[in-house]
């Protein structure tokens, strides 16, 4: 699996924004997903995945990280401009507030997918799992 990272996102110039930097960080990414169908697909091919909550079949997102870090030990951080809709206890490492940075995304991915703990105060970690 090496440094591959999935796109869930519905607003594709958000996802290219984040295809953009991650690509241009090193980290290869495997697929763009918009929905849970889609992001349940190309999880098994990835080590990290960047989560938006609401996705175009509704507020997917976190239960789209509880199956693929469940079943697939997909690293989550969840990409969303609504925190709050994320319950207690799903299975993801924090999450980054849109609109988000550059910097963010970079250290957000060297988190999950290289175990180096971001410095910076953007990517927020979920008490559980932080």
């Amino acid at each position: 699996m090496g440094n591959t990272a999935l796109i869930v996102e519905d607003e594709i110039f958000v996802a290219l924004d984040l295809e953009r930097i991650l690509i241009d960080a090193g980290y290869n990414v495997v697929a763009i997903a918009a929905d849970e169908a889609e992001a349940l697909a190309a999880a098994p091919a990835c080590r990290a995945a960047f989560v938006d909550v609401n996705l175009r079949d509704g507020a997917t997102g976190p239960t789209i990280a509880e199956r693929i870090a469940r079943d697939y030990g997909v690293k989550v951080v969840f990409v969303t401009a609504n925190p709050a809709q994320i319950a207690d206890g799903v299975p993801a490492l924090g999450y980054i507030r849109k609109p988000f940075s550059e910097e963010a995304i970079r250290a957000a991915a060297a988190w999950a997918i290289d175990g180096v703990a971001p410095a910076t105060r953007d990517v927020v970690r979920l008490s559980a799992f932080g």
